[in-house]
């Protein structure tokens, strides 16, 4: 499969060893935005532990400082003070080129939008990140051909991302991500543009994805029914964090969809509801 890591099925781990192998280590992080003479405090001393394998939800109302602590997660910004270790490396105040070197081989993105390139196949799509890597040609597609066939678009991959529909292009984001076999997965808002099925569909590629090839997965979420297929939910309010527990009662996702009418279903009902 794409690398060695990804290819084994992951073996349970208890959360003790889960917090012994750290994926992301955060301490008293502060983040502060000065806007004219006003200073904004984005975070307030936010210390915590992603463990390899986990899954976890991060939410908060507008405002609270969840999507400023994705993006120094996933070092798109520098924390003000404070430290913070991905996979090891301490990027706290790394440069920008330095920065970007770490995000494109340690963290898979997916983002609401898709962010895919609209007039290249879904097979170039994955690739990009491998360009940037220096990865040869053909090494690039055979890994982004095994990374489509993971996230099931097997049949796909040269389709252009306006023949997909709105899951599969998000499909292709995820497959995108994992190509360069990622420290963690940190996918902002990933179902906030697809409807309910599609939805729970994205969740169980995830679930698979953390429970087979233990991917650490970090996912920003509004949505409450989102979050219940992680494993652990992080809630942030007035840049601090209120709360840090395990997902009681997680829901799986092949069980839902088991339960969730087919599209055809759905039709067939609608169309019955317009001859009566």
């Amino acid at each position: 499969m794409i690398e060695t890591s990804l290819e084994a099925t992951a073996e349970a781990r208890r959360p003790s060893e889960l917090m012994n192998d750290a994926v992301i280590q955060l301490e008293n992080i502060h983040k502060t935005y000065h806007l004219g003479d006003i200073d904004v405090h984005a975070l307030r001393g936010v210390s915590v532990n992603v463990g390899r394998g986990e899954y976890v939800a991060i939410m908060g109302p507008s405002g609270s400082g969840k999507s400023t602590m994705m993006n120094i997660i996933g070092c798109l910004d520098h924390p003000t003070r404070g430290n913070y270790l991905l996979d090891g490396l301490d990027v706290s105040q790394a440069s920008k080129a330095d920065l970007a070197d770490i995000r494109n081989k340690k963290v898979g993105f997916v983002f609401q939008s898709f962010n895919l390139v609209s007039r290249t196949s879904a097979l170039e799509n994955v690739e990009l990140p491998m360009i940037y890597a220096g990865v040869r040609a053909k090494e690039r597609a055979r890994r982004a051909a095994e990374a489509l066939e993971i996230v099931g678009l097997k049949d796909r991959m040269r389709n252009l991302p306006n023949q997909l529909s709105g899951g599969q292009q998000q499909r292709v984001a995820i497959a995108r991500a994992l190509v360069n076999n990622p420290a963690i997965i940190l996918a902002d808002e990933p179902t906030g543009a697809l409807d309910t099925r599609t939805s729970v569909e994205l969740m169980e590629v995830f679930q698979t994805l953390n429970a087979e090839r233990n991917m650490t997965i970090i996912l920003v979420t509004h949505e409450h029914d989102i979050s219940e297929y992680s494993k652990r939910v992080i809630v942030f309010r007035d840049g601090r964090i209120v709360k840090d527990q395990p997902m009681t009662g997680r829901r799986s996702a092949a069980e839902t969809l088991r339960e969730l009418p087919t599209e055809e279903e759905l039709d067939a009902a609608a169309a019955e509801e317009m001859t009566e």
